[in-house]
């Protein structure tokens, strides 16, 4: 607990304030030696040069004999691509940090000692965390993403209030949702390579957006003109944002590539089902108090979730770790030779380079790379829909099933529903087929983890035409539900598997490609709130989501296609991966 206390924004805090007093590392207490590989690389460089902090210099008279199970290893296993390689890394670690082997750092050529993990099982490396550490660690970026999007769709309840309280018309009031959406998609464009850079990390990050979120959101609830209210609601969306493109990369720091898939199907779960439970939580309180209550309950959520971030919640960056172990070393050894890695790589990389790469390379790819591009407007489009049901959902249950609107947030349950259902059949998958499969017979193609999206694909328009044409008064409620139900569950199939596919055929942009998709999937989801209220008032319910039906059946085409020619695109592409290098 005191690691993870020290780790944590708080823990860094009190460090500094007491000049490193409390909350020491290992490298900082007196009692402290280095491992014996590391004495004996030093000693060999410079006989002179000492191995002991200043105020315990001795001469070293311990045996340099290095064990024949002393191991090099320079790379984390997150450097490595989500390939064969790293599967193969991965359970070299699992046998080795039961063993604690001392790991033998390298030297350059120009002397610097390249500062890594002390042993195999070193505390401080993510990967040798224990099961319950790295479990509530995933449950609170889970609980932050959770959060930001609820605060997202939490605002529906109160459009009515809205346009009484500043006398805007239905599609005005509605921008709140809109322009919050659109802060969070353009949010990681900046935060996600900020994120990256190991000099940074993602912690200072994710607590300094996050403190902003709660701060921004108390004049939210308060504010008293409508242009303060859209502004504030698109800085909460922007600040909130870091976590929906980040955080599946702090649970990949933590996870081994077998185990990532099930930790990446609960943050999946949590930004799924965000947007569909925030009608449900205000539903009942608005109506009961006043509109104001929904952008109350959004502090409420957030605040809590903000303190147990600032105490608990650990650097995840084996990078960042690294850079922080050395600044450390050459601190207590005096010594300047000690380098990590990260430092080395972007000594000569300029600020200006990170920022084009991070912006530019996406787009580059997305208009590039047709199998990219696929996956940008598929999702794009599977998004926009998903926020228009928020839209038609006030057009059907109130009209023709007679519902107020906390019954119309316990509607939004079916999207829990299917997010379970997609979440049992996306285990069952991995676990019985998947996962044995690669033990067996060792990584498979990229287009293997597209199998569950083929049948899957179909379910969506099945949903929708489902929906669009049973949503009348003379025909049950629960048939166009149990097609919301069903639209639901298969888009959150196609999804993992389309967010498992990226990494895999594009390793090296992987971040920036999530961040890229954020946006694009964000920018239209913004722009399917506007454009729902006069798409349904014109067509009518049952045509306009037929539209939205048809619109999704690019999809099954655009699956089915990258499965059977996705190798060949991937040979074509000079971004992706090929089986060769893999």
């Amino acid at each position: 607990m005191a690691a993870l206390i020290r780790d944590a924004p708080f823990g860094q805090l009190v460090r500094y304030l007491t000049n490193n007093k409390y909350f020491q590392y290992p490298e900082e207490k007196p009692d402290f030696k280095l491992p014996e590989p590391w004495i004996k690389l030093m000693n060999e460089s410079d006989p002179s040069a000492s191995t002991y902090p200043e105020k315990e210099r001795r001469q070293e008279n311990g045996n340099n004999n290095q064990s024949s199970e002393d191991i090099s290893r320079v790379t984390t296993l997150n450097s490595l691509p989500f390939t064969e390689a790293r599967l193969e890394a991965d359970e070299q670690h699992e046998i080795e940090k039961v063993k604690s082997i001392p790991i033998v750092p390298k030297k350059t050529k120009d002397g610097a000692v390249l500062v890594d993990w002390y042993y195999t099982n070193d505390e401080e490396n993510p990967h040798n965390w224990s099961n319950k550490k790295r479990a509530f660690l995933a449950t609170l970026i889970c609980l932050y993403t959770f959060v930001v999007y609820t605060t997202s769709a939490i605002y529906t309840s109160s459009v009515v209030g809205v346009m009484q309280q500043f006398n805007v018309s239905d599609l005005l009031a509605t921008l709140g949702l809109s322009l919050y959406v659109l802060g969070y998609g353009t949010g990681p464009l900046i935060f996600s390579p900020m994120s990256e850079i190991p000099l940074i990390g993602r912690n200072p990050v994710y607590i300094i957006t996050m403190f902003l979120f709660v701060i921004i959101s108390i004049p939210t609830a308060f504010v008293g003109n409508f242009p303060g209210l859209m502004v504030l609601r698109f800085l909460q969306g922007f600040f909130g944002s870091p976590c929906l493109a980040s955080g599946g990369a702090s649970i990949g720091d933590m996870y081994s590539l077998m185990a990532l898939p099930y930790a990446m199907m609960a943050w999946v779960s949590a930004a799924y089902c965000g947007p569909a439970l925030g009608p449900l939580i205000s539903g009942f309180a608005v109506p009961a108090e006043s509109w104001r209550w929904s952008l109350f309950e959004s502090i409420w959520a957030s605040a809590p979730v903000f303190i147990l971030m600032f105490f608990f919640l650990p650097e995840t960056s084996s990078a960042t770790i690294l850079l922080r172990r050395a600044e450390r070393l050459r601190r207590i050894y005096n010594n300047e030779r000690f380098m990590s890695q990260s430092e080395i790589d972007q000594r000569n990389v300029k600020m200006s380079h990170v920022a084009i790469d991070a912006l530019i390379k996406p787009l580059e790819i997305t208009l590039k790379d047709p199998a990219v591009l696929f996956v940008q407007i598929y999702t794009a489009i599977i998004y926009g829909i998903y926020y228009s049901f928020f839209e038609v959902f006030p057009l059907v249950y109130p009209v023709d099933y007679h519902m107020n609107l906390g019954q119309i947030g316990l509607v939004f349950l079916c999207i829990l529903v299917a997010c379970l259902v997609g979440v049992a059949a996306y285990f069952s998958y991995l676990y019985f087929w998947m996962n044995p499969r690669i033990e067996r017979f060792g990584f498979p193609v990229q287009e293997a983890r597209l199998i569950p999206a083929l049948p899957a694909a179909f379910g969506p328009t099945i949903g929708l035409f489902l929906f669009a044409w049973t949503a009348r008064a003379s025909i049950h409620w629960i048939v166009p539900t149990i097609g919301i139900t069903i639209y639901g569950a298969t888009v959150f199939i196609v999804m993992q598997c389309l967010f498992v596919y990226i990494p895999l055929s594009y390793p090296q942009y992987a971040a920036s490609l999530f961040a890229a998709n954020d946006f694009f999937r964000s920018a239209l989801a913004c722009g399917s709130v506007m454009f729902a209220h006069p798409l349904f008032n014109n067509l009518g319910v049952a045509r306009g989501v037929s539209l939205l039906g048809g619109l999704s059946v690019i999809g099954i085409f655009g699956i089915w296609l990258l499965y059977i020619y996705g190798s060949r695109l991937r040979a074509l592409s000079k971004f992706a991966v090929s089986e060769e290098e893999e």
